[in-house]
């Protein structure tokens, strides 16, 4: 059985699919790429079909990751097929919880940072949008951060599949 992430931002062209490839990375690292299915949206159309932002392509190539993408929007009909939606910022949270069918949906939506451990109390990855490439940069470290404790529990999830 496929486990299924599926990381959130606002347009699905700088942070969710950073997280995207930060995280199929850690995968196929750990052996996991057969059982687990990871993926990218955003809560808006406005960038539907557009490619990643170039100074995500940037950083994510600089530092060793694929950048092929596609954005989309998320759909409420795919938390059915979801395991895990991971939600870059508050609002994303707020925004797909309100979304959510049922509570049991709600209730599979995560702030990606809440697995980090030293993130403290800000749990947004804030938008590189507007600013400069210090802030896509600073986006992958806290992507990278929370990387590890986020591919525990897939990996505690998938084992107990296995079981």
């Amino acid at each position: 059985m496929t486990y299924r992430v599926c990381f959130v931002c606002t347009g699905n062209i700088c942070r969710s699919p950073m997280a995207e490839s930060v995280f199929r990375a850690r995968v196929e690292e750990a052996g996991l790429d057969s059982q687990v299915e990871v993926d990218s949206a955003g809560t808006g159309s406005w960038h539907e079909g557009d490619g990643a932002d170039p100074r995500t392509v940037s950083v994510l190539e600089a530092n060793g990751y694929g950048s092929e993408h596609v954005a989309r929007q998320f759909q409420d009909s795919w938390f059915a097929r979801l395991d895990l939606v991971i939600a870059l910022d508050s609002g994303h949270l707020r925004d797909l919880r309100r979304l959510a069918p049922t509570p049991e949906d709600a209730a599979k939506v995560r702030l990606l940072r809440s697995y980090d451990p030293a993130a403290g109390d800000d749990l947004d990855v804030p938008d590189p949008y507007y600013g400069g490439m210090d802030g896509f940069e600073e986006c992958l470290e806290m992507l990278e951060a929370a990387s590890p404790g986020l591919l525990a529990v897939v990996r505690e999830h998938v084992e107990g599949q296995a079981a």
